[in-house]
């Protein structure tokens, strides 16, 4: 597989080296909601790429449960990471995260108390009351 990836913002097209290994979508560790991809588009759209062309997604220790969800828009990737690009939108996680969220459904909702992305992870034994950490 090629080692290029060409962005999709608002920019010009420039191609991105990708140093990692760039997987089909099913072997990726996480689905993505139409919702979700949606919101995650509209963010690229409104920050121009300025912040970065990969949404990278990511588990850190932290948060009252243990582990703590992170996302975040970068340019920043190493040989470790892996890459998917799901409906134009180019994903990156590394292999220490991947494997806390093997089969995790990433998803956007608006309830009462808010909108935000909201984790889906079956690997998860107990999440805290705001769904931004958990254990495993």
């Amino acid at each position: 597989m090629s080692d290029t990836v060409t962005s999709t913002t608002n920019q010009a097209a420039r191609p991105v080296a990708f140093p990692g290994e760039a997987v089909a979508k099913e072997d990726f560790p996480l689905a993505f909601t139409a919702r979700a991809l949606e919101m995650i588009k509209s963010a690229l759209d409104e920050t121009k790429g300025e912040d970065g062309s990969y949404l990278r997604v990511g588990v850190k220790g932290g948060g009252c449960s243990g582990f703590q969800y992170s996302l975040n828009f970068t340019d920043e990737v190493d040989d470790e990471d892996v890459l998917v690009v799901v409906d134009g939108v180019q994903i990156v996680t590394d292999a220490f995260s991947a494997s806390y969220l093997k089969g995790t459904e990433l998803d956007h909702v608006d309830t009462l108390q808010g909108s935000g992305f909201k984790f889906n992870n079956p690997n998860a034994k107990r999440t805290c009351g705001c769904g931004s950490s958990f254990s495993a």
